[in-house]
């Protein structure tokens, strides 16, 4: 079990899985009829998710654009319910197929309201990719159309997700153990 900020982190998905799925995701997504595809990174937990799979995507003939959007779900440290888009993308999306990645599927209201809001705006379609899914805290109705992994029902770190803004850093998915 590696040892990182003296926690010791329980690799839950190694880098090489991660790596292999990525290219497995972005062959899916090559397998779909998008015309005219934006894809929009949710941040902050999902860019090195997005990076990743942008350049695999590219690798199997895939050529988006790529915006990044910040939306917040949470105020002063707990969950809110109000949803906040903090930094909004700078592209038209009428008529265009929209392709939301993010880190995980948890509760699906966050990645709802972005879909929701894609579509208000005039999008043609917009689907979901995440790293992973958390079926059991699902709150919204709403599924991925791309999934990584399924998730247990654990808090995880490292591949760009994090705990108090620490283990974004990790090449790999894991679970810290004992007090984070």
């Amino acid at each position: 079990m590696p040892i990182v900020r003296g926690k010791d982190i329980e690799v839950l998905f190694s880098a090489s899985a991660i790596a292999r799925r990525n290219l497995e995701l972005a062959k899916e997504i090559a397998e779909r009829d998008y015309r005219d595809l934006l894809v929009i990174s949710v941040l902050k937990g999902s860019f090195i998710f997005a990076a990743d799979l942008i350049r695999a995507m590219h690798d199997v003939g895939i050529s988006p654009e790529v915006e990044f959007i910040m939306i917040s779900s949470y105020g002063a440290g707990t969950t809110s319910g109000e949803i906040k888009v903090l930094r909004d993308i700078d592209n038209d999306v009428t008529g265009r197929d929209i392709l939301l990645i993010d880190d995980i599927l948890e509760s699906g209201k966050t990645l709802k309201f972005t879909r929701d809001l894609m579509l208000s705006r005039g999008a043609n379609s917009v689907s979901i990719a995440v790293l992973l899914d958390k079926h059991t805290r699902r709150q919204a109705e709403l599924n991925a159309d791309f999934v990584g992994f399924e998730c247990p029902d654990y808090f995880v770190v490292g591949y760009g997700m994090d705990v108090a803004h620490a283990f974004r850093e990790l090449p790999f998915v894991g679970i810290v153990k004992g007090d984070a």
